[in-house]
């Protein structure tokens, strides 16, 4: 998203730089206000599963692997690994041949290095230095590092983060076992096909058909949404040397493609091409502009600017009020304070407490490679859902104070963010507009605080994977979808 001035040019809605394949992401924690609602209370479901809390990762009592590693050095994140796998293969014992209707080969060997030595090999090359986890297509092997990266995984994720990376693996084993893939298939496609594999997988583990493994609906996956969102790729200018290569997606890109996977299972991943991939993109912005940074900073200006956008894309026949006074809040009639930004529907006013809505949008590290993508849409998409609760008092008859509310606010926060990849002028001669990584920050912020996912009191429900999913819903569809879909 960017601002510009019918009289000059100002800097622009800003992205933090992400991580390539395999590395490390911190872990998913609630910090700023807003409270989940207990899952008792909470009507929707997790990909039609119960949303629920508990153990995730090892099991205590889990089975021994069934798999040897090359070149281990004995210990525990080596015998970890080789339970991931173990697990992995049985899932797909049974998957595959029900998805492919052939036979499922396991690959040929696992293969364990540390990254710090300088006596490795995998696929050809010496693993000295070689910080990462991947699927060797010329010899159909696995391998990982044991010094570096499984370990940091395991800090920031615990098993389950393991796990994850080691399932996108092997997706891309199944990916050219069953045809999908081939030398020829870009690397956009082949990643997101795995991502979608590794959901299909995650899905019979949250589903407690593991014997090694445990995954709750909650917290649990909300850690393994984190996950994906660390490797998506980094944002790059127009221009850059780096643009089409080795290109895997955006973090909105491989959330929805985990997500097919998990909701679907396995069939659901062939569908993912080239055509797919751009269909779902749409109009979403890739690249940055070579003037642009992409760094809006929060201000009275530019929280009036989009107000003034939302009025223009949605046309309420009573805007609501705005006050910059977070005092306002708290005499709500109808309602409880969320900051940053709250709606009262009884004065049909967003209240902005703007040093708190600033906090949301500070970038992170662009060199810490376990970072979400946090930036100023962090901050603007939490504006627009209170903005999108406004839209729902309007439309009356509609309960704000529930998770409907929530999931539909979620909903229709993403139908304004597609609206907003067209130019939009104000009436005070601005320039909205939506930038590359912005929707990233969006579900980045979705997950980790669940603001823009939020009811008119500020809750949201316990599952980040829901939250996103209706994000995603409306994103890809419109208002009125929205308002069907959580009515």
């Amino acid at each position: 998203m960017s601002l510009t001035r019918s009289f000059r040019r100002r800097s622009l809605l800003g992205l933090s730089v992400a991580v390539g394949a395999a590395l490390v992401a911190t872990a998913c924690t609630t910090t700023m206000p807003g409270r989940a609602v207990s899952v008792f209370d909470d009507p929707f479901k997790v990909a039609g599963m119960p949303a629920t809390d508990g153990p995730t990762g090892l099991r205590p009592n889990a089975e021994a692997p069934a798999r040897h590693v090359e070149g281990t050095d004995g210990g525990a994140i080596d015998e970890l690994g080789a339970s991931a796998i173990s697990d992995i293969e049985d899932y797909w014992a049974t998957a595959y041949p029900e998805t492919f209707d052939e036979r499922f080969k396991p690959v040929a060997e696992l293969i364990s290095w540390d990254a710090n030595g300088f006596d490795g090999e995998f696929c050809g090359d010496s693993t000295y230095g070689l910080v990462n986890a991947g699927f060797c297509y010329a010899d159909r092997t696995i391998g990982w590092d044991r010094g570096e990266l499984l370990p940091a995984l395991q800090r920031a994720h615990g098993d389950i983060g393991v796990l994850m990376v080691l399932a996108h693996e092997y997706g891309h084993a199944i990916s050219r076992l069953g045809g999908l893939t081939g030398k020829d298939t870009p690397t956009l496609v082949a990643e997101q096909q795995a991502d979608c594999f590794s959901g299909s997988y995650m899905r019979w583990v949250a589903e407690d058909s593991s014997q090694r493994f445990s995954l709750s609906t909650g917290e649990g996956l909300n850690n393994v949404l984190a996950g994906v969102i660390s490797v998506r790729d980094p944002l790059l200018n127009e221009g850059d040397p780096d643009v089409g290569f080795d290109e895997h997606g955006s973090a909105f890109e491989r959330l929805s493609a985990f997500q097919f996977g998990f909701t679907d299972g396995p069939s659901a991943c062939a569908g993912i091409d080239l055509e797919e991939i751009a269909q779902r993109r749409g109009d979403l912005p890739v690249l940055l502009p070579e003037d642009q940074t992409g760094e809006l900073p929060v201000s009275e200006e530019s929280v009036r600017s989009m107000i003034e956008a939302m009025e223009v894309l949605f046309e309420p026949e009573n805007p609501p009020a705005l006050s910059f006074e977070p005092g306002d809040a708290d005499s709500c009639a109808d309602a409880r304070p969320s900051p940053p930004a709250s709606y009262c529907p009884a004065t049909n006013t967003i209240v902005v407490d703007l040093d708190g809505l600033e906090d949301l949008s500070a970038p992170t590290d662009p060199d810490d490679a376990g970072s979400l993508a946090v930036g100023d849409n962090a901050a603007y998409s939490v504006l627009v859902s209170r903005y999108m609760l406004a839209i729902q008092q309007e439309r009356g008859g509609l309960a704000l104070d529930n998770a409907a509310a929530a999931l539909r606010t979620a909903c229709l926060t993403g139908v304004a963010t597609a609206k907003l990849t067209k130019e939009i002028q104000t009436p005070d001669g601005d320039t909205i507009a939506l930038t590359a990584g912005d929707v990233d920050e969006a579900v980045s912020g979705i997950l980790m605080n669940g603001l823009a996912a939020s009811d008119v009191n500020g809750d949201s429900v316990p599952s980040g994977f829901s939250r996103i999913d209706a994000f995603r819903l409306g994103v890809l569809g419109d208002t009125p979808r929205c308002f069907k879909r959580f009515p």
